[in-house]
């Protein structure tokens, strides 16, 4: 009879899982799976640091809409990873989470690499389990994933102790589990979509929003752009749900949601967690006295922060395909323009500050002219390559002047704010579709993982990073100067200050690529087109204003109310 390790079992339950690649960092206490992997066709990805290859998992699982992979090894390994599994937590993204273990037989011995990770793993984690047996790595693997895919999607861990991994067993004796997962959302309540149309048909001003767990509403999602077409309904699509209903730069209406839902009457809200970056589902960011349509398959997002006076379990994509189907029979299509067009203008006044931003004559440059020097390549030159968002004020200049035309595009971290997320997010960008990658980032949060270029040159990933360079903590640095200018002005800056002008473009030497630094925002784009052509990832360190903040820091640091 045949016999199989727990290493080679895993592989093999990834695989029946449609799992193409994973994310790792090599260590002894896992090197059997990684083995397995190789056997089964499993791409093998390996990062220069753990969180940076959780940060990849989450952002494969932001553009592929399924799971991302991330194998960690005992101790260190698997706390390296703790921040990547917070993220992919406060985001709701389905990072699978293989951790590896000291023999179980050597457990409070000393051992090497013998702390509680499981508890760390389990704050962090929606669900988490230890495997105490080789022979049941499928059915825990299986757990796993649809536990990870469950009504709000998230990170789930599995740890295994290395001598448990190694144990062999009997193919034939192994159990794998079959149909135990469902494959639709949950329709909504009949009687409730019914009022919510009626909702809708009535509306003189409606609007939607887009949550960023709609990513996972995987049936019916065609639902949701032509009900908005049909209604004429602006939408505002959180960064995770951007591209994935409609594409931008063809779509009007999910470009103009940001200004409307301050002024809408009726709220529709597809799979939405009121968190801040939703101003917590209240007035000024929401209208205070519009009629809210909460649609979430999870029940404790309904009313969550705001009162939900409308709330209906169910998927963001069967919700829109019942209401669509009921709207359709009610009334014909609206065919007046006026809400958009009023729409237009509430969202170019919310947007007015990145739009005088984009025409920026300022040198050194205004931060917000180089997003959109960048957002222009990109629309123009680059049209299917993912705009990764990284840094403080430079990510939010980023996404508000990135387009999004397919699932995916545009990445960027969650309501945890964690910088630094972006050279992970590249890899995993990249790994998903394999399109070539702009890397957008601040200088500050370059730095935390520089050393995964040394992974883009081994994977021969296609990529361009663009360092928004102000030579310091700019996000932090200048909202200081506005809590306490006096006490600033006296004793100076405290730990938001970096080099000036750090040549960060001189590292693409160390792997043969090409660095440029960037003093004009008409060299910006001639300097892309040049890494671009090199065929090795390359930088582009721009130096920018060191007095400008964006319009989020400046209602960070109290300056005014947040548009």
């Amino acid at each position: 009879m045949n016999k199989i390790d727990g290493g080679r079992l895993f592989a093999k339950a990834l695989k029946k899982e449609g799992v193409e690649c994973v994310f790792t960092l090599s260590g002894g206490h896992i090197m059997p799976i990684l083995y397995g992997c190789r056997e089964e066709g499993i791409k093998v990805i390996d990062v220069r640091h753990e969180c940076s290859g959780g940060y990849a998992a989450e952002a494969y699982a932001k553009v592929k809409g399924k799971p991302g992979v991330l194998i960690t090894t005992a101790g260190p390994g698997i706390t390296n990873a703790t921040t990547a599994m917070a993220e992919a937590s406060e985001t709701g993204m389905p990072v699978i989470h293989i951790g590896g273990g000291s023999p179980l037989s050597q457990n409070d011995m000393g051992s090497l690499q013998d702390i509680n990770s499981f508890g760390a793993m389990n704050v962090f984690c929606k669900w988490a389990r230890k495997i105490y047996s080789a022979k049941r790595i499928p059915e825990y693997v299986a757990m796993a994933f649809r536990n990870a895919l469950d009504d709000t999607p998230g990170p789930v861990y599995l740890e295994i102790d290395v001598d448990i991994l190694i144990q062999k067993s009997e193919e034939d004796t192994i159990y794998w589990p079959e149909k135990y997962r469902a494959k639709t959302s949950p329709f909504g309540d009949p009687d409730l979509i019914e009022e919510a149309a009626e909702a809708l048909i009535k509306a003189k001003k409606p609007a939607m929003i887009l949550g960023d767990q709609a990513r996972f509403s995987n049936k019916h999602n065609e639902a949701v752009e032509e009900l908005a077409n049909y209604l004429k309904i602006p939408v505002y699509a959180m960064t995770s749900a951007r591209g994935v209903f409609g594409d931008e730069s063809k779509n009007e209406l999910f470009k103009i949601g940001d200004g409307a839902i301050r002024e809408a009457d009726v709220i529709l809200e597809l799979s939405v967690d009121h968190t801040y970056k939703i101003g917590m589902g209240r007035a000024p960011r929401l209208k205070g006295d519009a009629l809210k349509i909460m649609i979430n398959p999870d029940t404790t997002k309904i009313g969550y922060n705001a009162p939900a006076d409308i709330g209906i379990i169910a998927g963001a994509g069967a919700a829109a395909k019942q209401l669509l189907d009921i709207i359709k029979d009610k009334t014909d299509p609206v065919e007046n323009d006026s809400w958009v067009n009023e729409a237009k203008d509430l969202t170019n006044k919310v947007r007015a500050d990145y739009i005088e931003a984009a025409q920026s004559t300022l040198l050194p440059i205004h931060p917000g002219r180089v997003s959109a020097e960048v957002a222009k390549f990109v629309e123009t030159e680059g049209k299917d390559w993912h705009v990764i968002c990284d840094g403080g004020d430079a990510s939010c200049w980023m996404d508000a002047h990135a387009t999004a035309t397919y699932p995916g595009q545009v990445v960027r971290y969650g309501p945890l704010g964690t910088i630094g997320t972006g050279q992970g997010y590249s890899l995993g960008a990249w790994a998903a579709d394999g399109k070539p990658v702009l890397y957008y980032t601040g200088d500050g949060s370059f730095g935390f993982y520089a050393m995964e270029w040394d992974t883009y040159v081994r994977q021969n990933i296609p990529l361009v990073c663009v360092i928004s360079n102000d030579s310091s903590w700019g996000m932090i640095k200048l909202s200081e100067e506005m809590k306490k200018p006096d006490y600033i002005k006296e004793n100076g800056h405290l730990a938001t200050t970096l080099e000036h002008m750090r040549a960060y473009e001189k590292m693409p030497e160390m792997w043969g690529g090409l660095g440029i630094r960037v003093e004009h925002y008409d060299e910006i784009i001639p300097a892309i087109r040049k890494i671009r052509e090199s065929g090795k990832p390359g930088i582009v360190n721009v130096e920018v204003n060191q007095g400008v903040m964006s319009p989020p820091t400046a209602a960070f640091s109290g300056v005014k109310k947040k548009k």
